[in-house]
């Protein structure tokens, strides 16, 4: 597997990343992973509807960013604490890029001390506590599996962010169901969140390779679409 970075270290928004991933898939022959944070953001599933899962008078009055994803699954809030995974993988069977993935995630914690394990919904527990939520989604060549792992993440403001106000879900309909999680600070782990992403390319990789500019420009160019209010607000 090959552990795919950015020739530099410029902040970006969460849809650049949604946008690499696709490229990647689209030229996909071989596993790829990588490793990302953003600043406070809600990311909200392709069938979701936005008003029955994001708070969204709260983001926009303390610049929390939203924006949906083409892969199912729940509301997510991300901030620095939290560590975003994506793995990238020719197999194109749903269960089995699940099935890899999650299996070395768990195991990667486990090898830090945890008990963790992979749930029926494609999370990873710790005791009964979740610290990694994950969706996939297909292209034509490839899947995409996606997901957190909290590390030191904001839960007040999380519970906020995807919390929208009752009269909105009276009004759009149930929101999705929140599980109990959990930060692996609190669970006491010893390491920096530079460790832990070290740790992980560590275990997931065998190789490294920099992305290019031009490959840069082209996922650009596809992050436009997530950019679109069309998209954005689509039920």
């Amino acid at each position: 597997m090959t552990n795919i970075t950015l020739p530099e270290a410029r902040q970006r928004r969460l849809t650049f990343y949604l946008a690499m991933e696709e490229y990647l898939a689209g030229h996909c022959d071989e596993e790829m992973f990588f490793l990302w944070q953003v600043e406070p953001t809600v990311i909200f599933g392709r069938n979701q509807v936005l008003q029955a899962e994001v708070n969204v008078d709260y983001c926009e009055n303390r610049h929390i960013q939203y924006y949906r994803r083409k892969s199912g699954g729940g509301c997510v809030y991300a901030d620095k604490g939290n560590i975003m995974v994506s793995y990238i993988t020719p197999k194109t069977t749903a269960d089995k890029a699940f099935e890899d993935y999650l299996g070395k995630l768990a195991d990667a914690l486990r090898q830090l001390g945890f008990d963790a394990v992979r749930s029926e919904h494609n999370d990873v527990l710790i005791g009964c506590r979740k610290v990694s939520g994950n969706a996939l989604f297909q292209k034509e060549k490839a899947s995409i599996v996606h997901g957190t792992l909290l590390y030191d993440v904001d839960i007040k403001t999380m519970q906020e962010a995807i919390t929208p106000p009752k009269q909105k879900l009276t009004k759009h309909g149930i929101a999705s169901v929140r599980q109990r999680v959990a930060n692996l600070k609190e669970l006491g782990i010893k390491m920096s969140v530079e460790e832990l992403k070290a740790h992980l390319a560590k275990y997931f990789c065998e190789a490294e390779r920099a992305l290019t500019k031009e490959e840069i420009s082209s996922i650009e160019m596809i992050e436009q679409e997530y950019l679109t209010p069309a998209f954005i607000g689509r039920i």
